[in-house]
Formats: C-alpha cells, sequence, structure tokens
C-alpha cells in the first residue's frame, strides 16, 4: 500500500514539461500565420488601400489626362456644394435607394421564408432564383429593356390585354427608377436570399414551438421571434444593398444612358462622365470621396437602427 501510495505521489509530482517558446512557440506560431496571410494583406494594400489613397490625393488637385496637375486643396469639394448636377445626381441615387432596397430585401426575406418552408427539392428552387445573381448586369439589362419597350415589350402586350398602356417605362421620368430598380431586384436579390435563408435555418426551432404552444399566431411568432433572430441579417443585407444601390450604374448606362432630361442620372454615372468623358480626374475623385461618405454616414445610420445590440 506504502509503495503504491508512493508510486501515485510521485507521478503526481512530476512536472510536465514547459510549453516551447522561442523560435518553437507562440511567436514562430504567429509568423507562419502572417506568412500565409501575407499575399492577401499585399492584394488588398495594392488594390484597395493605395487606390483610396490615390482618390484622396487626387481630388485634391486639378489632375488632367496629360499628366499635369496642380495643388487646389479643397476647391474640388468647394466646387461639389454648388454644383446643381451633383445635387440632381445625388437627388436620383437617393430616390433611386429608396426604391431599391426596400423592394429587394422584401422580395428577398419573402422567397427565403418560402425556401425555408419547402422540403421537397429545395436545392432546386434555390438554384434557380440565385440564377439571376450570377448572370451579367449588361444581360440582364438587355433583356428588361426588351421587356419594358413601349411598342413591342412584352409587359405593355400584356397590359394591352387588360385595356392599358401602352406605358412608356424607360422614357417616362415617373416611372424610369422604379423600372430600373425592379431590373436591379430581380437580377440581385438571390445573393440577399441566401443570407437571409441561412439566417432563417439558425433560428432556434424549439423558440418557435414554443409560442405555437402558447396560441402565438404565424405573425407574432414572426414579429417577435423569427425578426429580432434575424436582426443581425438583416443589417448585414441592408448595408450591402444600399451599397450597391449607391454604386448603380451599369443598369442606368445600358437601359437609359442616363435619360430621360437625367432622370436616371446617378452618382456613379456623374463621376463617370466627368472622369472619362471630360477627364477631369481631380473632380470625378472628388465626387467618389464624397459617395463614400455619403455611404458612411448612412451605414452608420443603419447600425444605429437595425444593428444595435439589446
Amino acid at each position: 500500500m506504502t509503495e503504491v501510495g508512493v508510486g501515485r505521489s510521485s507521478r503526481a509530482r512530476t512536472p510536465r514539461p514547459a510549453p516551447l517558446r522561442g523560435r518553437h512557440g507562440p511567436r514562430r506560431r504567429a509568423w507562419v500565420g502572417l506568412v500565409f496571410v501575407a499575399p492577401m494583406l499585399l492584394l488588398f494594400l495594392a488594390f484597395r488601400f493605395l487606390p483610396v489613397v490615390g482618390a484622396l490625393w487626387l481630388s485634391l488637385t486639378d489632375y488632367r489626362l496629360s499628366g499635369r496637375w496642380k495643388f487646389i486643396a479643397f476647391d474640388n469639394y468647394t466646387r461639389l456644394v454648388t454644383d446643381s448636377v451633383f445635387h440632381q445626381s445625388l437627388l436620383v441615387t437617393l430616390t433611386y435607394t429608396l426604391i431599391f432596397v426596400p423592394l429587394t430585401v422584401l422580395i428577398s426575406l419573402g422567397t427565403a421564408m418560402l425556401l425555408h418552408q419547402v422540403v421537397w427539392r429545395r436545392g432546386f428552387f434555390r438554384g434557380v432564383f440565385f440564377l439571376p445573381y450570377v448572370t451579367s448586369i449588361v444581360l440582364a439589362a438587355v433583356i428588361w429593356r426588351w421587356i419594358y419597350d413601349v411598342e413591342d415589350g412584352l409587359l405593355n402586350a400584356v397590359l394591352g390585354l387588360a385595356g392599358i398602356g401602352p406605358v412608356d417605362f424607360l422614357g417616362d421620368s415617373g416611372s424610369v427608377l422604379a423600372s430600373i430598380a425592379v431590373t436591379s431586384a430581380w437580377k440581385g436579390f438571390g445573393y440577399s436570399m441566401l443570407i437571409l435563408l441561412a439566417g432563417l435555418q439558425a433560428v432556434p426551432a424549439s423558440y418557435l414551438e414554443a409560442a405555437q404552444i402558447d396560441g402565438a399566431s404565424a405573425w407574432q411568432r414572426f414579429r417577435y421571434i423569427t425578426l429580432p433572430q434575424l436582426r443581425p441579417v438583416l443589417f448585414f443585407v441592408l448595408v450591402i444593398e444600399t451599397i450597391g444601390s449607391f454604386q448603380v450604374f451599369d443598369a442606368m448606362y445600358v437601359m437609359t444612358g442616363g435619360g430621360p432630361v437625367r432622370s436616371s442620372y446617378s452618382l456613379v454615372y456623374f463621376l463617370y462622365d466627368s472622369g472619362f468623358k471630360y477627364f477631369d480626374f481631380g473632380y470625378a475623385s472628388a465626387i467618389g470621396i464624397a459617395l463614400f461618405l455619403i455611404v458612411l454616414v448612412i451605414s452608420l445610420i443603419q447600425r444605429r437602427l437595425v444593428g444595435r445590440d439589446d
């Protein structure tokens, strides 16, 4: 008994080897991690950070295509404040955002909830709804321009059967932004749908079952259980869709060319014309910086209203 006790006590007192330090310890593991991260970090610095710094510098200069430039400080920003074209393009972008973002979020959320309830062929339907997202925006814009055509368009043909029309969806300043927003929503809702579907699948089923047992209706279960659980996902979707709406250019360029009478002339369209039509690169950079600040402020407001923690 004594020998067994001594043996146990001696084994219990056997010191464990100290963790390796120096080259073979945590520092080495940190350096190995940095080595693996370095390629992506370099790409980020080269294609993300440095262009932003370059755009900020160009916005403070009068840079021309010939390579000549002159430092003019904040003159480009002062010019923006008094530029009526900038005001109009900003109003067009804000109006488009107010139409596009709620429309896309509602379609994405509704489709995600339907797919969440579907058991048969869920993967097939998920792929069908996601398919427009991987198509070219130029191709989608061309197809929808044909659909909206005032003479031979499919939509006007359907409206004609009901005795309505023809409606010039892309030629009327009152309907052009809504028409482009529908096209963009059809094109891009698939990505947000998948994000929201993942959020719905992460909601604990026990919460919903308990609420159903307590007599909560379907709307009450959605409002008081599902929607609060989806708040982080909804915040992410709102931010990415808002950023996308402020960057709209391709659809407007292909479908309307900014018309009629600049009714679909967005901020990015204005930036494009300033830089590549009038070769005023300093002013175009100032527009880009202003666009970045506007999106940043709106994202912070969304974070305050939607993404805050209880």
